[in-house]
């Protein structure tokens, strides 16, 4: 089934991987490294001048960063491993950004490219960021084998339902939807789903690129964050579903619904009911695939619960 689509400090939760925030000082051509994470103390050390951070993440995390900046830039924008990240402005003269690594990313460094444009200059920072391998394990399922083996009418209607999702996906939203913390968007039973090979009637497919969670039929299901719904569809794999988009390039997708409560187009605020669990699509039984995108990654919708974002 096909869903649209060393560390500074590890969560205790096992249910949440790694978060990073870090906040850059630029001044003149050297800046100090400010590691902050969501439980832990704030943490100083130092780089030498012109010399490059190097940060690491698991696939499928996300990385928070803030760059303090001086004066006031017209735009601070960047790019990693061809990605766009979009910075937007959390207080003056700092600008935040979520860093997404897909799950399948090398495992590798990369870097990462920040640019601060001023009417009369143009200033860059280059961040370092090693991508650290994570076994995700496997998931092995057994299902009705015309949900398996397609046929060409099947096929057809997928590859047209990928085409729209893609679409979604394509456009940008310049603007922040959001400024208050992330929630999970259902009371149940995370799966631990994210990034499983998955064996379906001992056949391999693509990795899971969501998380599952497990809840009654007809459970509430909630926007994890304020948003614009960008999708309502009925697709043959993911079933019911909605994809809400919160600008800067970040969507959250909700599938398998029973229910929808919202329409294309509709402006949705932090919490707000937009469906109700099922088992709609391809499923084995009632639950909610939750999934993130972060401009063109793949990404575990759980690092966007403890990311330390200030209103």
């Amino acid at each position: 089934m096909l869903h649209y689509p060393g560390s500074l400090h590890v969560t205790r939760d096992p249910l949440l991987p790694l978060v990073v925030a870090l906040l850059l000082s630029v001044v003149g051509s050297s800046f100090g490294v400010y590691a902050e994470t969501p439980s832990a103390d704030r943490a100083a050390t130092s780089t030498e001048a012109g010399s490059p951070l190097l940060l690491k993440a698991k696939q499928g995390q996300i990385i928070y960063l803030k760059l303090q900046v001086e004066g006031q830039p017209v735009s601070v924008t960047g790019t990693f491993r061809d990605r766009r990240v979009p910075f937007f402005p959390v207080q003056d003269s700092e600008f935040g950004a979520l860093v997404g690594i897909d799950m399948t990313d090398q495992a590798k460094v990369g870097e990462l490219m920040a640019e601060i444009t001023y009417p009369d200059r143009t200033s860059e920072r280059r961040i370092h960021v090693r991508v650290v391998h994570e076994d995700f394990g496997e998931q092995r399922m057994t299902l009705p084998k015309d949900k398996v083996d397609l046929d060409a009418a099947s096929l057809q209607r997928n590859a047209l339902e990928q085409e729209k999702v893609k679409a979604v996906f394509a456009a940008f939203t310049s603007e922040r939807l959001w400024s208050q913390a992330f929630i999970v968007p259902v009371d149940g039973i995370p799966m631990g789903a994210f990034g499983r090979k998955r064996f379906l009637n001992g056949q391999p497919r693509n990795q899971h690129s969501g998380e599952d969670i497990s809840a009654a039929l007809g459970t509430p299901v909630k926007a994890s964050n304020a948003g614009l719904v960008k999708m309502v569809d009925d697709h043959f794999f993911s079933g019911l579903g909605v994809i809400l988009d919160h600008g800067l390039g970040l969507y959250t997708m909700y599938f398998h619904l029973d229910s929808a409560k919202v329409k294309e187009g509709e402006r949705v605020a932090r919490g707000q009911i937009i469906g109700t669990v099922g088992q709609s699509g391809r499923a084995t039984g009632p639950h909610l695939h939750w999934g993130a995108w972060l401009n063109g990654s793949r990404v575990n919708p759980f690092s966007l619960i403890k990311l330390p974002i200030e209103p």
